[in-house]
């Protein structure tokens, strides 16, 4: 596995083609999102519009970068939205990391890394080896094929905790502490934020394809026996996308 995954990487129409759907499902994931709410409180149209514009893009890129740039836009469009999602008190300007400047950032940036961590998990419970990726450098981070996968999931388990914890009030300001430029979750933000989180991750939902019942967690195993099949060449990775 590993040499099958090392030789998709040195490839560069392999590795093009698995970043490829990497960023086409992350897109089509926050596209179910924004459509999610536009039927709820509408003015999202000309975002899902814009974003499904650049998801047509995707398939023209030549290299890795240029498609990590239109990734880019497509997450700059999608940030820009949640102020049409979120109360006004958690307005959100633009995303900042390091550290995150306000409420929303944190959240962002919790709920991010609680992903990440689900899926190394889920990846060490199979036969990928985790530190070669091909939307992300392995240098990026040391175990990058976690960051790929993820991105597949951000929009389905940490964007959508993000807006039931804000829009139906469990988080407010006083789970937060502010320092300097910075904003982070206090204990109880945290602790409000991983009990949601993982109550998510044991939601489950009827698989069209097993057509049986399985958790949002087992997606992510899922995910990783679809790539190995892809790797191996049993058959075509394409990502998991929302249905619902």
């Amino acid at each position: 596995m590993v040499i099958k995954q090392a030789e998709h990487y040195l490839n560069k129409d392999k590795r093009l083609e698995l970043a490829k759907e990497f960023t086409r499902g992350a897109a089509e994931n926050i596209i179910k999102n924004l459509q999610y709410y536009e039927r709820m409180k509408g003015e999202l149209e000309s975002e899902v519009n814009q974003i499904k514009s650049l998801l047509e893009e995707i398939e023209k890129q030549k290299t890795v970068s240029s498609l990590m740039a239109i990734e880019g836009n497509i997450r700059d469009i999608y940030y820009q939205s949640f102020n049409k999602i979120l109360p006004d008190k958690f307005r959100f300007d633009k995303r900042t990391k390091q550290p995150p400047e306000n409420m929303v950032n944190s959240l962002i940036s919790f709920g991010n890394s609680l992903v990440y961590s689900t899926v190394l998990t889920e990846i060490y419970n199979t036969q990928l080896n985790p530190t070669i990726s091909y939307l992300h450098e392995p240098s990026e981070r040391r175990f990058s094929l976690a960051l790929d996968i993820a991105e597949i999931f951000k929009p389905l388990l940490s964007d959508r905790v993000i807006f039931k914890l804000i829009n139906k009030k469990i988080i407010d300001e006083s789970c937060f502490v502010k320092e300097l430029n910075a904003c982070l979750l206090n204990e109880k933000g945290k602790r409000l934020f991983l009990t949601a989180y993982e109550e998510k991750l044991k939601t489950t939902i009827k698989h069209r394809e097993l057509k049986r019942n399985v958790s949002f967690q087992r997606l992510i195993r899922l995910e990783c026996y679809k790539l190995i099949k892809h790797l191996i060449g049993m058959k075509k990775y394409k990502p998991f996308v929302i249905w619902w």
